[in-house]
């Protein structure tokens, strides 16, 4: 990573020198509870294992000298990250056959001659994941080494939509010396007939063959049981091997998988396993990650339709398999909705000709060995407004997007609201943080067909008396430690951090400059971004 310091935490170097006696100590085999893993394989997975210092003990670092540009950012749908052990290199694998590469998460969105996004295929070409040899299915073409899934799955000949037609969210992962890629396959668009099927291979941009049918909901009951589609799995701290799955309809579900033998990476019992959040609120994407510092785990989904309200929400647990809640105290798979962590915004600076941005989500969670967490996910964008409409719609492609994630002081996570380019979180001074902000506060968009909302920012300056000017007479704000940061903005207390970022809501890279940015989670699950002016 390019014009940045490494920032090593006493707390973070701490844990790091123990894993690696616990690795060396366990030999080839790093996994006591996967023996058939790798030791490269296990310490990737163990960084999630690893504690940081929830307070960081060093200042902030600040980007400089950055030439942030989209043009290379990736063209993913449905983005689930991988992180090969032995390049090192993280894939983006999408819906539709499509696949990214990058090594540095800093120069993903680089001009082309500072690195980027490597667009290694698009949609519905999924000859380089699985070579040359087809099958058709009712006059369709898919990939031969899918064809029992296919098969069982009896898509439908009539619907001559892609999304039906090719492999949907998969993931891959690195289980005993083997990329293991899961997908899911579905009968038509909004049946809840489908199948998540898992391939293999020796190479994570394959060729994937040897098929295996995981689970399947075909004439399953579309109210109570789960649509399988959108697997992700992840080791809990105990070593145990998980998959979560699921949309709308049952809802989303989790089952565990073994860890080792000839069924690594396959479902410990029959059924569908455990439901974790409820249906009916057209959800998808699961994923969970695991924070070691804070002791939870954290189930995140998104919520509503890619053209209109799509948005992203999180609940925690501290077991993998939940319950899981949200910060209103109520359990996801009976009442509750979680958090959520961003939905339809523009930063509104008078003509910056910046568009909004929309449908963020499906997202991965990313640690990498500094300790940071990183959200990859997907962004569409406005498409202005047609005529005869009054608010415009939302336009693929589906770009990927790389945030980090911050834990504010009670371990609720929030999403950096600038996008990724190498800062460092640390301690400010409250001289540093008393600045004016463009400030958006989520909530889900509304609208119908392709109309479809945008929250605007409001500029509010943080005084340096702990006054919050711009909303009531009464909203005040306090620094905590130098990075907590608790903030009212008319009347709504919202609780979160400050860290650095970089300012790309400009017209130009130009205008482009390192800012303070504040993340922030209300008690009723409303996130709130502040960006510098």
């Amino acid at each position: 990573m390019k014009h940045f310091k490494k920032i090593l935490i006493p707390v973070a170097l701490a844990a790091t020198l123990s894993l690696s006696a616990f690795l060396v100590a366990c030999g080839k085999d790093g996994n006591p509870s996967n023996p058939g893993q790798t030791t490269d394989a296990w310490r990737d997975q163990s960084i999630w294992m690893s504690k940081e210092a929830l307070v960081p003990e060093e200042e902030a670092v600040f980007p400089e000298d950055v030439a942030y540009n989209r043009v290379n950012s990736g063209s993913v749908h449905d983005p689930s990250i991988f992180h090969d052990p032995e390049s090192g290199a993280y894939y983006a694998y999408g819906t539709h056959y499509a696949v990214a590469k990058t090594y540095e998460f800093d120069t993903a969105y680089a001009s082309s001659d500072d690195g980027g996004w490597e667009q290694l295929a698009g949609d519905n070409g999924f000859q380089f994941l699985f070579g040359n040899e087809e099958a058709t299915y009712g006059g369709k073409k898919y990939p031969a080494a899918i064809r029992e899934t296919v098969e069982r799955v009896k898509p439908t000949s009539s619907d001559s939509s892609a999304t039906t037609w090719s492999i949907w969210a998969p993931d891959v992962e690195y289980i005993g010396g083997k990329y293991y890629l899961y997908y899911s396959f579905t009968k038509a668009f909004g049946s809840n007939e489908s199948a998540i099927g898992r391939v293999e291979s020796d190479s994570p941009e394959g060729p994937f063959e040897n098929n295996r049918i995981v689970i399947d909901s075909v004439g399953a009951n579309r109210q109570q049981d789960p649509n399988c589609i959108d697997p992700e799995l992840f080791y809990d701290k105990d070593g145990k091997l998980w998959m979560v799955y699921g949309s709308d309809m049952g809802g989303i579900f989790i089952k565990e998988l073994y860890t080792d033998g000839e069924n690594a990476g396959l479902p410990k019992e029959d059924g569908f396993g455990k439901k974790l959040w409820r249906g009916g609120q057209n959800q998808e994407g699961p994923f969970i990650y695991y924070n070691a510092s804070t002791d939870y785990y954290y189930l995140m989904c998104s919520y509503n339709s890619l053209t209109t309200n799509y948005n992203m929400h999180v609940a925690r647990s501290k077991t993998p398999d939940g319950p899981y809640v949200g910060i209103d105290g109520k359990d996801v798979a009976v009442d509750g909705d979680g958090n959520q962590v961003a939905g339809n915004f523009k930063f509104d600076r008078s003509g910056n000709g910046v568009s909004p941005f929309a449908a963020m989500g499906h997202n991965s969670v990313v640690k990498d060995k500094d300790g940071k967490y990183y959200a990859v996910y997907h962004v569409r964008r406005y498409s202005g407004v047609k005529p005869g409409d009054s608010k415009g719609g939302v336009a693929a492609p589906h770009l990927v997007y790389v945030s980090q994630i911050y834990f504010n002081e009670a371990g609720w996570p929030v999403m950096a609201p600038t996008p990724y380019v190498g800062e460092t979180r640390g301690t400010m001074t409250e001289e540093r943080v008393a600045k004016s902000y463009d400030i958006v506060i989520h909530k889900a968009a509304t609208g119908t067909g392709d109309n479809v909302t945008f929250v605007n920012s409001a500029v509010y300056t943080l005084t340096a008396d702990g006054k919050v000017t711009g909303g009531n007479a009464t909203d005040t704000w306090t620094l905590k430690e130098g990075y907590y940061i608790e903030l009212t903005v008319k009347g709504v207390t919202y609780k979160g951090v400050v860290a650095p970022g970089w300012d790309t809501y400009v017209n130009s890279t130009a205008s482009q400059k390192a800012v303070v940015t504040i993340s922030a989670v209300s008690d009723s699950g409303v996130s709130l971004w502040a960006v510098e002016k």
